[in-house]
């Protein structure tokens, strides 16, 4: 069975060769015990760094795009270099904590779910306030009547079947609320696992909070695209 990893990443020099590293530890243990055959995607997204030429140098597949359109048109033109069975999306700021990704290929493999979710380790000292994260959850409670708790992760595994039934993925920061409402609504079988990955944290700062606001923004127009979908069936 054949496994594509499809990373987007965007001004990540400082992390993709350790994320890549954590999937090739990966690639050492599970994938041989369980006769997979790892195909590891980097897409460059219009980089301003050395990620690219770090990615290339770690031996993978690389397809760099001209200039940054973000992680929705990555991922499009990441899937087009996907003909595997299972499709996994991870966060190229990993590290080597990637190896985790097992644990969403593993479900997968053994029939119990469609889709999994990785779900992180509550942090001691949060960095917002807590609304994006509840904009998420209860608005993909409303549509769907399912409650998610690792909705906003970005650390994902899916049968093919999935991606191709659910067809164009959303753009911008609304990407993972927007697939999982159209993917729990056409009833597939979303299971979520407790991962020990890490990655990059917005602060609270003015960035942070502009980037927070941004998604806030970016979910709160997928949901209401959703709504008048829904509203013009």
């Amino acid at each position: 069975m054949k496994v594509t990893v499809l990373i987007p990443a965007f001004n990540e020099e400082n992390n993709i060769t350790y994320t890549i590293k954590g999937l090739e530890k990966l690639n050492d243990t599970f994938s041989r015990k369980n006769n997979l055959n790892l195909d590891i995607v980097v897409i460059d997204d219009g980089s301003q760094d050395q990620t690219a030429k770090k990615a290339i140098e770690a031996g993978v597949k690389v397809i760099q795009l001209k200039r940054n359109q973000g992680k929705g048109n990555a991922l499009r033109e990441g899937l087009k270099e996907a003909h595997s069975d299972i499709i996994v999306f991870l966060d190229a700021d990993l590290r080597e904590s990637s190896s985790e990704a097992y644990k969403l290929i593993a479900p997968i493999l053994s029939g119990e779910a469609d889709v999994v979710i990785g779900r992180f380790k509550s942090i001691a000292k949060k960095k917002g306030f807590g609304f994006v994260k509840a904009l998420a959850h209860y608005g993909i409670k409303f549509f769907t009547g399912q409650s998610v708790t690792s909705a906003l992760s970005g650390q994902r595994a899916f049968k093919r079947e999935v991606l191709e039934a659910i067809g164009t993925i959303p753009e911008g920061f609304g990407i993972e609320v927007g697939m999982l409402i159209d993917i729990l609504n056409k009833g597939f079988v979303v299971k979520e696992v407790d991962v020990d990955m890490h990655h990059d944290v917005t602060s609270r700062d003015l960035k942070g909070f502009l980037h927070r606001g941004k998604q806030f923004w970016h979910i709160l127009k997928v949901l209401v695209s959703k709504a008048f979908a829904s509203s013009n069936v």
